[in-house]
Order: C-alpha cells, then structure tokens, then sequence
C-alpha cells in the first residue's frame, strides 16, 4: 500500500463502505405487514348488492355503475389482531375476514375498497380465484379475468375455480381454525388420491387457453354450511370463452381417462356373479387418441392402459383369489370405465358440442393441412365424429394381502 496516495486510500475505503451498504439486505420498498390488507381469496357472483351496501346507498353513498359483478375479497385478518396486542381477547374470532362490493368494473371494485377499509388490499398472495358458473355463463372469461392477469400485484400461479353456487358461500369455513381460500388451495395436492380433482389450473395456464380459443375444464366446487367438495368439472367452450355446462363426478371421471393424464384413483365395480364389491386402485395409466381422416369422415380411436391394485374385495372371504377371479376383476374395472367415458363423451360430444380432451389436437398434428381447413368449425364437426375406445386394465399388485 506504499505506493498509494493517502487520497487514493481515503477513495477506496468511501467506495468499499458504499458497496457494503448497498449489498446489505433489505428492501427498497418495504411495508409493514401490519399496515396491509393482505388478499388470499377472490370470489365473483353475478351483481346482487349486499344489506351493507344497500344501507350505504340509503345514506347517500354510489356512483355510476351497473351491478354486474359482486366482487368478495377474502383477506388474512390476524395482522389487526397482534398490531391491537389484543390476540386473544376474542377466541371466536375468524382468522380471515370477506368483503363485497357490487358493480360493473373490478379493477374500480378493488380501489372501492379503500373507501371502507383502513389498510390497502394487496393481492401477492393471491391463492385463489372462484368464479360462479351463472355469472361466467353470461359473461366471457376474457373480460372476468382481464384486470387480474394485468395486474402485476397477482401473481399467475393463483388457481381458477367455478362454483356452481355463490363463491361467497364457498369462502366461508365453519369454526375459525381454517382459513378457506387455503383450504381449497390445498385441496388441490390430493390429486394423487382421487380421479375426481383434476389438475390445477392456474391462471397463467387460463390465459394460455383464452389466447388460443381452447375449450377446457375447471374444477367446479360446491359449498354447503360451511364446508365444501370438489364435484364434477365446469365446461368452457373456447369460441365464446363462456360456461357452457357442467360434468357430474362421473362424467369428469370419463373424460379424465380419455385425457389419461390422472395420478391415481378408484374404479369401484361389482363382482358379476356375486354383485359384491372389488376395488381397483390405479397406480399408473396413459391414453392415446389416434384420429383418421376417410374422405370427409373424422373418426378417432383411444386406447386407453392402466396398471393397478386390488385394494378392496368382498368376493373371496379370505379364501385364495385364482387367475381367473383377477381376470374377473379387470373386467369389472374396465366396464365401470367404459360406463363412466359412455357418459363424459356423451355430454362434452353431444351435448355441449365441445372438446375439452383433445381430440382436436390431436387431429391437427395427424393432419395439419386438412386441421387448417376445419379448425374453425372443429367443435361441429367434433360432435358428428365416431369415437371409439379401448379399455385395458391390468392388475399387479394384491396389496398385504398378496395371495387371498
């Protein structure tokens, strides 16, 4: 350091320090937890204002609006409790707290909050979007979910539900241990334990959809005194990006085999001597949808693979199960699947004249020239199609009880 000035010493100590300040952790635009509304739910019902509402009207609150949309936030309400150091002074209280506003423009809704609320609503934990079937019926999702994906508060891996009642009545839990916009983000992570949740679909994923005029499913969720169940599956149709019908749990079931792209799941079928009960639990499976083109005449064969278990029998009472009783078995399975895509081609085919498991795609990678020529009329032409389909489960495992 002899060779250096005590000026160039003085300059590289300054530039040192500043470099040590500006690596030190932090962050620019910090803001207190406790001073935030923080949103993790987000439901939209058809416009019916709220006694609340009405109440604010009487005294001369409004503005120009139509009530088209009723926008219920679902916010994280522990942060009032520890800031007011009273935690515990109510023991019933809910963790979370669910405000609506009516109106016709969400991104106006949101701001519309700040009105009543003393802490500005935050949407980076945003888990979950639910939308109510009816309202997505009259209006497209392009429109329901355009301030959402412009928003640079939410992030695009919060999911996208339907709900064939009011979401207000799906963001609501009994007791106050759960907060339910989590609860139904969790939900979700039990794919691998039933074929009836498909999988999520995220907003990103959703946008993904719109942009491409595709047809798809979303999870459709029913809520009763406070609790609620996955059930069936809501049908958007991509021309019009609207809801055009719902799937039962069965149906869903169907159309999930012929997309095969589920983790794990129950057939239940009947034993068809005895009629009694044989489970088979799958363990892996594929489809694939193979399509020809006869002149004008579209047609589609799947052939649909599954290995699984025998988790449940009532047949044998302990007795050793032969090859012949397994075979039993599969066959049983195979026509409970048959039964169940019977009845989701039937409704997405016939029905609803809309294709949420891909064929089209397929269709236009086996023949592109000719997908360029039908592309725009392919739900029509997808409902006149003949679609056939081949079921092959096999069992593998016998569990515990391997041999009886």
């Amino acid at each position: 350091m002899g060779k250096y000035s005590s000026f160039q010493k003085r300059c590289f100590l300054s530039i040192l320090c500043s470099m040590t300040l500006l690596m030190q952790t932090g962050c620019w635009s910090k803001g207190e937890i406790e001073d935030l509304s923080i949103s993790v739910g987000l439901g939209l019902d058809q416009g019916n204002e709220t006694s609340l509402e009405k109440k604010f009207d009487k005294l001369g609150a409004g503005y120009k609006k139509k009530d088209l949309i009723t926008y219920t936030l679902q916010i994280v309400d522990k942060q009032s409790e520890s800031k007011s150091g009273d935690v515990k002074s109510d023991s019933g209280a809910k963790p979370y707290l669910n405000v609506s506003e009516t109106g016709d423009s969400l991104f106006e809704l949101l701001r519309e909050f700040s009105t009543r609320m003393e802490r500005p609503v935050i949407g980076h934990h945003l888990k979950v979007i639910i939308i109510n079937e009816q309202l997505s019926r009259k209006m497209s999702m392009n429109n329901l979910l355009d301030f959402n994906l412009r928003d640079n508060d939410i992030r695009p891996n919060c999911l996208v539900f339907m709900s064939s009642g009011l979401t207000k009545k799906a963001l609501e839990a009994k007791g106050n241990s759960v907060i339910p916009s989590f609860r139904i983000f969790g939900m979700v992570g039990n794919t691998y334990r039933t074929f009836k949740i498909l999988p999520p679909m995220s907003l990103i994923k959703v946008e993904a959809k719109m942009n491409a005029k595709a047809s798809y499913m979303l999870q459709n969720i029913l809520a009763v005194d406070g609790e609620v169940k996955f059930s069936g599956a809501a049908v958007i149709k991509g021309a019009t990006q609207k809801f055009v019908g719902r799937l039962n749990e069965e149906e869903l079931l169907g159309v999930s085999w012929i997309i095969g792209k589920g983790k794990g799941g129950v057939v239940k079928a009947y034993d068809e001597k005895t009629k009694q009960i044989v489970a088979y639990e799958i363990k892996s499976m594929k489809s694939k949808i193979h399509s020809q083109l006869k002149g004008d005449q579209i047609s589609f064969n799947v052939q649909i693979e599954s290995d699984g278990r025998l988790s449940e029998e009532w047949v044998n009472q302990g007795q050793t199960m032969d090859a012949g009783f397994i075979k039993s078995v599969e066959e049983a399975a195979e026509k409970e699947v048959k039964r169940t895509i019977k009845l989701g081609l039937n409704k997405i085919q016939k029905e609803y004249k809309t294709d949420v498991a891909g064929f089209g795609k397929r269709f236009s990678i086996e023949h592109p020239k000719q997908w360029k020529k039908v592309k725009d009329d392919w739900d029509e032409l997808f409902s006149e199609a003949d679609i056939r389909y081949d079921v092959k489960l096999k069992i593998t495992e016998m569990g515990a009880k391997d041999g009886h």
